[in-house]
């Protein structure tokens, strides 16, 4: 049985955690984004506002959002990152901070039998926004899709389904290949990392076919009304929203802004209402702000190249020793962030019950020394250690910063910079690269770190395959004892350390900055967020 808690109840107060001690003056000079000395990164109110707390939600109004970048589709078996999805579909399931699985659209998924059987039973009455019912044969149809579509970011889940049954119009059961104690998790998680709970229209699927990204109809809590591509999107209330007197806004505006700079000024001139902060500027000038509200957690995983581990020189362990050990993480966050970098050395934060001190210890510091003489080594044996750097157009910085520090242990790197969209789809998805950066924190490890590590893991672009990791990873997923799967976890980051399997070398910086009057927020550490409850005080 999948245990239930309010998450209002988790939400009372900021919760502020002390991430990182300031750097040394002499790490170098740097823009601190307004905020004085070398004050520590905090997070503060990472999965929203204390709701009650804010007082009655006010009616109307549009809200003006600015997106990182273009969104590519709104069809949930294509992965990209699309922030306005969760205003379009709302999730069957809901995650919770605490890693419990809450109903949303749904009314529960239970499991009778350890895993083996899950139940899921839909409130009555729901429709999408084209007036069409949401019943059992919908989810069925949409969970088919995941099925079939390799590519799908929850194929790895579905993949897991022997069979779907729907007994009555809103109970649909499935039988699974194996016991997976934490199924649900699946159908309550964010857009981008993959989701089985995001439900399409199936009359819109049928009417649009291949192009039901452009032309999405779900049973969120708005609809679209115009998306004009690299300019603006908007949605507006949908009529037929299944939450009493909700949503509180009449429409959202989501403006792409994919330059840092640009998005960071639209937010602090009041250009925009909202902004998804990617990078470590947009979030301490932000903090700086008294004018604004941050919404932020470091979350797992984080900041970290990719080695692609089947292509030279990479596929060598001591090459990315050699990598690790060469770069200096001061001189990065003198450099790079503001003296305020979080740095990482492991797969889970250091606040995880799933992290251990022995993984850290067995991840490489910094040693130039040690570094050249591996890429030494590397060269005598006939080995070619130079190696191209692909990045997107705003990490030029970053690029070049690499570029001076593998210089400095004899490795000489090109650089190709790439837009976002392109570097997603082309780079990174399509494993087109010998050393490449990301950002990829996730809030509970299942599926979040099955989706980077394991063998068939939808986000493991680096193509890891250990089976051992495999095995332990699958034991998590399958387990309902607490103490098992917590031993697995750190048996997996203990062993991902050894193998080296991708440079972590800082948390992440996904924030989610506001106007103070822009109120009920409700989001995930990856800034995905439900828009049902968020309002204007104005």
């Amino acid at each position: 049985m999948v245990r239930l808690r309010s998450r209002l109840s988790r939400r009372g107060g900021v919760l502020v955690l002390a991430l990182c001690a300031a750097l040394a003056a002499a790490c170098g000079a740097a823009d601190n984004g307004g905020v004085g000395g070398n004050k520590p990164i905090v997070a503060v109110n990472p999965y929203g506002a204390n709701l009650a707390a804010e007082g009655v939600p006010k009616r109307g109004g549009t809200l003006t959002i600015g997106e990182d970048r273009e969104i590519v589709s709104f069809d949930p078996t294509v992965q990209n990152a699309n922030p306005a999805a969760a205003a379009v579909y709302d999730s069957l399931m809901k995650v919770e901070p605490d890693g419990t699985v809450a109903p949303f659209l749904a009314e529960s998924m239970t499991t009778a039998d350890g895993g083996r059987t899950w139940t899921l039973k839909l409130r009555p009455n729901v429709a999408f926004s084209d007036g069409t019912p949401l019943d059992a044969q919908a989810v069925v149809v949409n969970v088919q899709r995941h099925i079939d579509k390799v590519s799908s970011p929850a194929h790895q889940a579905a993949a897991q389904i022997a069979s779907m049954t729907t007994p009555d119009p809103l109970t649909v059961v499935f039988g699974l290949k194996t016991a997976l104690g934490d199924f649900s998790t699946n159908f309550g998680g964010a857009f981008f990392g993959g989701t089985l709970g995001m439900i399409v229209s199936p009359a819109a699927l049928k009417q649009y076919g291949d192009q039901i990204g452009s032309h999405p109809v779900g049973a969120g809590p708005f609809m679209l009304v115009s998306w004009v591509r690299d300019a603006k999107l908007d949605v507006t209330r949908n009529p037929h929203y299944w939450q009493p007197n909700m949503p509180y806004l009449d429409n959202i505006e989501f403006r792409p802004i994919p330059d840092t700079d640009s998005r960071s000024a639209s937010i602090q001139n009041g250009d925009v209402d909202m902004i998804f902060g990617g990078y470590n500027q947009e979030l301490v000038r932000g903090l700086a702000n008294p004018n604004l509200n941050v919404y932020y957690g470091p979350g797992n995983a984080g900041e970290f190249l990719y080695f692609n581990l089947h292509n030279a020189p990479f596929d060598n362990r001591d090459m990315r020793e050699a990598i690790v050990r060469g770069i200096d993480l001061n001189a990065l966050s003198a450099s790079q962030y503001n003296n305020q970098m979080v740095k990482a050395d492991s797969l889970f934060d250091a606040s995880s019950p799933y992290h251990t001190a022995a993984a850290s210890a067995e991840w490489p510091t910094f040693d130039q020394a040690k570094a050249t003489q591996l890429v030494d080594a590397y060269r005598a044996g006939g080995g070619n250690p130079d190696f191209v750097f692909k990045t997107t157009t705003t990490r030029q910085a970053f690029a070049e910063f690499l570029q001076a520090q593998m210089a400095a242990i004899g490795i000489h790197v090109t650089v190709q910079t790439y837009d976002l969209a392109q570097f997603s789809s082309s780079v990174l998805q399509g494993g087109d690269f010998q050393l490449t950066t990301w950002v990829g924190p996730f809030d509970n490890p299942d599926p979040g770190a099955s989706r980077l590590l394991h063998s068939g893991g939808n986000g493991n672009y680096g193509k890891y395959a250990n089976p051992q990791v495999d095995q332990w990873l699958d034991d998590a997923a399958a387990t309902q004892d607490p103490a098992q799967r917590t031993k697995d976890y750190q048996q997996v980051e203990l062993q991902v350390n050894k193998d080296l399997v991708v440079d972590f070398f800082s948390r992440s910086y996904l924030s989610t900055i506001t106007k103070k009057d822009v109120k009920g927020m409700d989001r995930f550490l990856s800034r995905d967020m439900w828009f049902a409850g968020t309002w204007l005080d104005r």
